[in-house]
C-alpha cells in the first residue's frame, strides 16, 4: 500500500474529529476544572506569577491562554482579594475573572479550547505515527479510527484540561525512549529527555514515567542479554544525565513562571498548603528548596507534585453504582471503563482475546518456560513496552483514591487501541484460511460500523456518553456522576431552552442546584435563585421550579457506606415529583406542586 493513501485517510479522520470536537465544543458551559485552569494560565503569561493551581504543571494552561493575549481590554482583576489574599483562590479568582470583571466570559471560553482540540488533533497524528512506524499501516489506520471516533478523547479534548496533555505526554515519551533504545546515540538521547521533561510538565500522574523507563530499559537488557556490569553502570550514567536535564528544564519553565511571584508569599503559601501533609520529610524539603533562591523554581514544581499525590491518597467524595463515600473503590476504574468505552471495542477486543487463548489451547502451544517467554517479549519488545505501562498506570489508578473520572486512565487508552488493532491484523490475516472468511470480515466492518454509529449519535453531548450496558447516554448518570457525566458543561442549553422554547419562557424565576465552574448569575442574573439540596423538602416553595443537575441529584439519592458523616438521601423526594424537562443530558427540570 502506497504511503499517501494511509496518510490521506488518515487525514480524514482528524479532519473529522476536529469537527466534531469544535462544533460540539460550542454549545458546552464552562465545566469545573476549567473554572481554575484557564484563568490561571492567563494569570502565568501575563503575571509571570504561579500563586494559582499549584498541583497542575503549566504548560497546557499556558497553551489554552496563548489566544487570549491577542484579545484587547481584558480586565485581570489583580486588586482583587481572591488574588491579594489567601493562599490558592483558584476557584474564587476564576470566577471572578471570567463573570464578575467585565469580560466576555464565553469568548474568553471558545479561544481557550481551540488550542485543546488543535493539541487532541496533534496527539492523533502522534498515535498514527507511533503506530505506523512500530506496527505498520493498518495497525496505524485502526488505531487512530478508534481514537478519532472515541467519545472519550471528543469529549476531554475540547476542555481546558490536563488529561489529554497527558495523554499525549505519555505516547510523546515512550515514542522517543523506544527510538533511543533502538538507536543510542546522542541526539535520541536529547529527545528522549526533553520529552520526558515535556511529559512531566504536562501532568504529575506522569511521574509514573520515571519507574516506567528505568524498567523498560531494565527488561530491555535482560530480553536482548545485555544486562552485565558495565552496561548497568552505562545506563545509570544516563539516567543521571537524563535526570539532570529533566530538572534543567523544569526550572526554567517554572522560572519564566514564578518571576513575579514573591519569594516571601511563596515559601508562606507553601507551608500553609502543605501544613497538613502527611509526608513531613518531603514537606521540609519543599519549604527548603522554596527559601534557596536557586531552588525555588524546582521547588514549585515539588510543590504541585507533593499536592496531586495527597489528593490521589485521600481522594474526593464519590457516587458510584447508587452508593456514595469519601474515597475510592478498588473496582471503580474497571466498571467505568467497561460502561463509558463503546461497547463494540470491547466486543472486539475480548472476543480477539479469548480467540487466541483458544488458538493456543488447541494447538498445545503454551509453553511457561524461562527462555520461552524471554524470547518471545525479545521479538515482541514494542508490544511489551505497551503493556507493561498499562499494568503500571493502571495498578496505581486503581490502589488510589481518586475515583472521580475516566478521564484519569485516558493516557493508557492509545496503547490499548494499538494492542487491539494489532490483534485484528493477526486475525485477518488467519481468516483467509477460514471457510467463512467473508462472514468474519462482515462481522468485523459490522462492529467497526456500530463503533463509529454510537459516537456520531451522541453528539453533541460527547461528555456524558455511556455505551449500551448502561443503557445508553441518558442512562449513565444513574452509575456515576462528575466528570464522567455532569461537569456543568449545560448551563448554557439551559438559557436556550428557556429563552426560545415555549415550555421554557412560561417560567419566570426558577431555583437551581448547580454543579460546575459556570456561574450560574453571569447567565440568568436575578431570575435563578440557587437552592442548597440539603435543605429540608418543607422549605422549598411550592409552585415553583426546581432544575438540578444530575451530579448533586445522584449525590442526595446516594445510599452512604463506608461510615459516611455527610448529609445523603435529601433528593429521593424528587423521585414522586413531576419532572417536566430535561436540558442537555445533566440538567432536570421539576414542577414542585
Amino acid at each position: 500500500m502506497s504511503k499517501k493513501i494511509p496518510n490521506l485517510i488518515a487525514v480524514l479522520f482528524l479532519i473529522s474529529m476536529f469537527f466534531f470536537a469544535f462544533f460540539s465544543m460550542k454549545g458546552d458551559s464552562l465545566t469545573m476544572d476549567e473554572l481554575a485552569h484557564l484563568p490561571a494560565g492567563y494569570s502565568y503569561l501575563t503575571q509571570r506569577d504561579y500563586r494559582l493551581n499549584p498541583e497542575h504543571p503549566p504548560l497546557v494552561k499556558d497553551l489554552s491562554a496563548i489566544p487570549l493575549l491577542f484579545l484587547k481590554n481584558i480586565n485581570f482583576p489583580k486588586d482583587h482579594p481572591s488574588w491579594t489574599e489567601g493562599v490558592n483562590n483558584q476557584w474564587w479568582f476564576g470566577n471572578q475573572f471570567l463573570f464578575k470583571s467585565g469580560n466576555d466570559a464565553d469568548k474568553i471560553i471558545f479561544l481557550a479550547r481551540i488550542p485543546m482540540i488543535l493539541l487532541l488533533i496533534l496527539l492523533g497524528f502522534l498515535l498514527f505515527k507511533f503506530a505506523q512506524k512500530f506496527f505498520g499501516n493498518f495497525v496505524a489506520i485502526l488505531s487512530l479510527f478508534f481514537f478519532s471516533f472515541s467519545p472519550n478523547f471528543i469529549a476531554h479534548g475540547r476542555l481546558v484540561t490536563t488529561d489529554i496533555g497527558a495523554t499525549f505526554g505519555v505516547v510523546l515519551t515512550t515514542y522517543f525512549w523506544l527510538q533511543f533504545l533502538e538507536k543510542q546515540n546522542w541526539k535520541n538521547l536529547i529527545l528522549a529527555s526533553v520529552s520526558l521533561a515535556i511529559a512531566l510538565l504536562l501532568k504529575f500522574s506522569l511521574i509514573l514515567l520515571v519507574p516506567f523507563l528505568v524498567l523498560l530499559v531494565f527488561f530491555y537488557l535482560y530480553f536482548f542479554d545485555k544486562l552485565s556490569l558495565k552496561t548497568v553502570w552505562q545506563w545509570f550514567l544516563r539516567f543521571l544525565l537524563v535526570g539532570f536535564l529533566v530538572f534543567l528544564i523544569i526550572s526554567f519553565v517554572y522560572y519564566f513562571h514564578i518571576q513575579n511571584y514573591p519569594q516571601e508569599k511563596q515559601i508562606s503559601d507553601t507551608k500553609i498548603i502543605l501544613e497538613s501533609s502527611p509526608y513531613k520529610p518531603l514537606k521540609d524539603l519543599c519549604i527548603k528548596m522554596a527559601e534557596t533562591s536557586f531552588l525555588r523554581p524546582f521547588a514549585h514544581y515539588f510543590l504541585g507534585l507533593l499536592m496531586a499525590t495527597q489528593r490521589t491518597a485521600f481522594g474526593n467524595t464519590v457516587y458510584f453504582l447508587g452508593k456514595i463515600k469519601s474515597g475510592g473503590w478498588r473496582y471503580y476504574f474497571p466498571v467505568v471503563w467497561l460502561l463509558k468505552e463503546p461497547l463494540a471495542l470491547h466486543l472486539i477486543a475480548f472476543s480477539l482475546i479469548l480467540f487466541f487463548l483458544a488458538v493456543r489451547v488447541k494447538e498445545k502451544k503454551f509453553n511457561f518456560s524461562l527462555n520461552y517467554i524471554k524470547e518471545t517479549f525479545k521479538n515482541h519488545f514494542v508490544e511489551f513496552s505497551l503493556i507493561l505501562f498499562l499494568i503500571i498506570y493502571w495498578l496505581t489508578s486503581i490502589s488510589g483514591n481518586l475515583n472521580i473520572g475516566l478521564r484519569h486512565i485516558l493516557p493508557t487508552f492509545p496503547f490499548w487501541y494499538i494492542l487491539v488493532s494489532i490483534l485484528v491484523k493477526k486475525f485477518l490475516e488467519r481468516a483467509k484460511s477460514f471457510k467463512y472468511q467473508n462472514l468474519y470480515y462482515f462481522i468485523f466492518a459490522l462492529l467497526l460500523t456500530w463503533y463509529l454509529v454510537s459516537s456520531l449519535k451522541t453528539f453533541p453531548y460527547y461528555l456524558s456518553y455511556f455505551n449500551e450496558l448502561a443503557g445508553g447516554t441518558w442512562q449513565g448518570y444513574k452509575y456515576v456522576v462528575d466528570s464522567n457525566y455532569d461537569w456543568g458543561q449545560d448551563l448554557k442549553r439551559l438559557k436556550n431552552w428557556l429563552e426560545n422554547t415555549s415550555e421554557g419562557q412560561k417560567i419566570g424565576t426558577f431555583y437551581i442546584d448547580y454543579f460546575g465552574g459556570a456561574d450560574v448569575s453571569y447567565y440568568f442574573q436575578n431570575r435563578a435563585i440557587p437552592w442548597q439540596g440539603t435543605k429540608p423538602k418543607e422549605e422549598f416553595p411550592k409552585g415553583n421550579y426546581l432544575i438540578v443537575c444530575a451530579n448533586n441529584l445522584q449525590g442526595g439519592r446516594g445510599i452512604p457506606v463506608a461510615n459516611f458523616n455527610q448529609p445523603t438521601g435529601y433528593y429521593r423526594w424528587l423521585d414522586n415529583e413531576k419532572l417536566i424537562a430535561r436540558i442537555g443530558t445533566t440538567l432536570f427540570v421539576y414542577y414542585i406542586q
